[in-house]
């Protein structure tokens, strides 16, 4: 080369950019692209332009080579359409005069090849090499078709067939290329040519001029290996469809957000596993020679993209993205015969790679009694057929067990330069998928510490992927996301409570409420990215549809997401039979119905179990006091080692309004008949006189205290007379009740001789749980009680002389949703 045209090549900086076939899969998107290109030329001079076919044309191309090969005529109707989808673009984007050149060059494309896919046809064989020659049609086509638009604006453009420039080896579909004649070639052809140059992407050809590809993301490495031999090359541009890349996949992660900064080893790392925005081997030719790779989006070109240069900027995340291939097999080896074994593994793998099967990970017990790896589906029965002969002798001995192949398995990987020697990495990604109910199956982890693998089941892949960038970009909001059913007058309440709150939630805690599904009676309506708080009525009506138990359940666990609660406003008994499988399916449980409590005890313990096993939440404060901090308090004075001696309480705000009103001068009957007026009382009173509500709270408050109570075994007075049982209506009970005011006159009137008043009290003490009512006097904490008040006093060994005691409003919507949401706040802060 003479050295007046070599120091013009070497000084004169330029920049490298591709398009994928989204940039170029239509006119308008040709626009943009060409818009992207304009406006390179503006800001960079000279900049060498690298095209894929158009989006879809490699696919039809390979669809209709397979067709050819089955002696399937309908391989005809598909270059048909592969014709006219170039045609259109010709159409749209070409000046009339200028179409019938672009045409007849097109047509001769066409032709080509109809007569390689007419021999296809005949011979019924579909080489890797005939391959290879039928999809290089896409990058020509395209790459030809932009150049003649080009054309109309600048005189001085080329259209440059890669297969004249890189060369590589005979290894067709994923050629290696051949560096030193190759970037001689590119040195030289780019000296001279100066002016805009559009090149094929992804084709090359062998040394008997052959045409071969370069494999997957081929267009990629085309332009990372003209960028990587001209020394004047200061960046290589990926404009593809999305920001750069992201933390994770958008699709999937709809907080996921662009990296401004990677480093080329983040890259490798990301695109290795399942990041589909940049290839392995683009990166090659630009690591060696430290070139900066930006990937940017042609839709959305003023966004600054993803900048991967050799050096891993600054960041306030320990790590850079989250990645996962999807579809895995693991193949599972494991026996006797392999421990102490040398040479085990290496006779393994070596016969593995003698038949090419590519081994994603791998991970081996300490013991060396097993060993595990993942490939691609395709290639697990191969494998496995491949060690079953490697080690037949040890197999028929017993020395081996069978292969085992899990093909329902994901891998996930968190990547970033910052991960390596920062604590705490694996514990906060174990936390999340452990809180998320997500088992990890297989672990793998470089020493190089820059990526972390861990294997888990197919369907978990969506939640551990949301629930991993959660955990790792934590600055965003933290999403719970709840299902509630019983949309009356508690739940009504609690999603008012939740709406008023948005906000401050957000700003103070980090932390948003999505409301996913609800249900009453009569609809029940799923929505993934979240129902309108404030206009659920309306989307309820307008898009529900009809409510049914089971589907409920089956649509909550098919959602999967994470950080999921399930709340129960209801007193449906049907529905506590669900409490079990929800908790089994790692969704947290959030209600005020007693029903799953108070029932018999080895459904209360399996729920407790279930949900500490499943390490979910099982909440239910609301069961006793409403929203009084009653079952919170017991569980705090349990665990930071105190011992209960007694617990007594007044736990119904009904039965409270009752005795704390009944004084001398009034009548029982007017008392109890004014408190159903208020609304304290159920539709019959005698559900609240006969104290079985509050024989139900005690027996939870004695579960909860470690006492194996069933329901039988708590005493109950029974206040009312025979005849106000008997009663056959509500209207008729009242009738009697005003005949007995006698009957309990008397109890009121010993108890004031006494100086004391009547209370209707629960007690556990020394194991044992009753109801009954008492008589107190003024040193008795439950005298002075006022209204509808709930109070409940705790004798322990701590508090022996003076009990602790929570008193206030122990019913009403307020309340009781206030109760419901502070347990939804507490689940919420768990699983942070």
């Amino acid at each position: 080369m003479p050295f007046d045209l070599l120091r013009r090549f070497i000084f004169l900086k330029m920049r490298v950019l591709k398009f994928g076939g989204t940039s170029v899969g239509s006119v308008e998107n040709i626009k943009k692209m060409l818009a992207v290109v304009a406006d390179a030329q503006k800001k960079h001079g000279r900049v060498i332009v690298v095209f894929s076919a158009m989006s879809g044309v490699t696919n039809k191309l390979l669809e209709a080579a397979d067709l050819a090969s089955q002696s399937n005529e309908n391989y005809k109707s598909i270059i048909k359409d592969i014709e006219t989808k170039h045609y259109d673009v010709i159409n749209a984007l070409i000046e009339a005069k200028n179409q019938s050149k672009a045409m007849g060059s097109v047509k001769l494309f066409i032709n080509e090849l109809e007569e390689i896919l007419q021999g296809v046809f005949l011979l019924r064989e579909l080489s890797d090499r005939t391959k290879d020659l039928v999809v290089s049609f896409g990058e020509r086509l395209s790459t030809y078709i932009i150049s003649e638009v080009v054309l109309q604006e600048q005189a001085d453009v080329n259209f440059v067939d890669a297969r004249n420039l890189i060369k590589t080896d005979n290894s067709f579909t994923n050629a290696k290329v051949s560096i030193k004649t190759t970037e001689e070639n590119i040195k030289e052809y780019f000296a001279k040519n100066t002016s805009l140059q559009l090149v094929t992407g992804f084709i090359a050809s062998n040394s008997k001029n052959e045409t071969t590809t370069l494999g997957r993301g081929g267009s990629d490495y085309t332009a990372a290996i003209i960028g990587g031999a001209l020394e004047n090359c200061e960046e290589i541009e990926i404009w593809t469809d999305v920001d750069g890349m992201l933390t994770a996949d958008p699709r999937v992660v709809k907080k996921a957000f662009s990296l401004p900064n990677i480093s080329y080893i983040e890259a490798m790392e990301l695109s290795h596993f399942g990041a589909k925005v940049i290839y392995p081997p683009t990166l090659q030719p630009a690591f060696a020679k430290n070139i900066p790779i930006s990937i940017k989006n042609t839709f959305n070109p003023t966004h600054p993209g993803t900048l991967i240069t050799n050096v891993s900027a600054a960041s306030n995340y320990t790590i850079k993205g989250i990645t996962s291939i999807s579809d895995v097999a693991l193949v599972s080896i494991q026996g006797s015969g392999m421990m102490g074994e040398t040479g085990f593994s290496g006779r393994m793998f070596t016969a593995l790679a003698k038949h090419k099967i590519n081994i994603i990970l791998i991970t081996q017990a300490s013991s060396e009694y097993s060993i595990t790896f993942a490939v691609t589906p395709t290639d697990a029965r191969r494998a496995k057929a491949i060690l079953q002969d490697e080690f037949e002798n040890d197999f028929k001995s017993g020395k081996l067990d069978p292969v085992k192949i899990d093909n329902e398995v994901s891998i996930i990987a968190i990547i970033g330069e910052n991960m390596k020697q920062t604590p705490g990495i694996s514990a906060k990604l174990f936390k999340a998928l452990g809180t998320n109910g997500i088992n990890v199956i297989a672990i793998a982890q470089g020493s190089s510490e820059y990526n972390l693998s861990v294997v888990i089941g197919k369907n978990d892949l969506s939640k551990a992927l949301n629930a991993l960038h959660e955990g790792f970009f934590s600055s965003d909001l933290h999403t719970l996301n709840v299902f509630v059913v019983g949309l009356g007058l508690i739940g009504n309440t609690l999603l008012k409570q939740i709406a008023a709150q948005k906000e401050y939630l957000a700003t103070k805690k980090s932390m948003d409420i999505n409301i996913v599904g609800i249900a009453n009676s009569k609809k029940m309506l799923f929505k993934a990215d979240g129902i309108d708080i404030n206009n659920w009525i309306n989307e309820l009506e307008n898009k529900g549809e009809v409510s049914n138990l089971d589907t409920f359940f089956e649509g909550m666990r098919k959602l999967n997401l994470p950080n999921s609660i399930f709340i129960d406003n209801t007193s449906n008994k049907d529905i506590v039979k669900y409490y079990e499988p929800t908790l089994n399916a790692s969704i947290s449980v959030v209600t005020p119905n007693k029903v799953a409590n108070s029932g018999p005890y080895e459904y209360y313990l399996k729920l407790n179990t279930t949900a500490a096993k499943r390490n979910v939440q099982f909440l239910y404060e609301t069961n006793v006091g409403a929203g009084l901090p009653i079952i919170g308090t017991l569980k705090d004075l349990l665990n930071s080692g105190d011992q209960i001696i007694r617990i007594e309480a007044v736990l119904s705000g009904t039965l409270s309004f009752i005795f704390n009103s009944y004084k001398a001068g009034t009548s029982f009957h007017d008392i109890v008949k004014d408190a159903k007026a208020k609304g304290y009382t159920e539709p019959d009173p005698r559900d609240d006189l006969n104290g079985m509500d509050v024989a139900r709270k005690i027996l939870i408050l004695a579960r909860d205290s470690g006492f194996a109570l069933e329901p039988s075994d708590v005493e109950v007075e029974n206040i009312l007379p025979q005849n106000c049982c008997d009663a056959k209506t509500v209207d008729e009970f009242f009738v009697e009740l005003n005949k007995s005011n006698d009957h309990f006159e008397k109890r009121r009137a010993a108890a004031e001789a006494e100086g004391k008043v009547l209370r209707f009290i629960a007690t556990l003490e020394n194991g044992k749980a009753s109801v009954s009512l008492k008589a107190v006097d003024g040193s008795h904490p439950f005298y002075s009680m006022q209204g509808s008040d709930n109070i409940i006093s705790f004798t322990t060994e701590r508090y022996k002389d003076r009990p602790l005691v929570v008193k206030g409003p122990g019913a009403g919507a307020e309340v009781t949703a206030a109760g419901v949401f502070a347990d939804i706040i507490k689940v919420g802060s768990i699983l942070k």
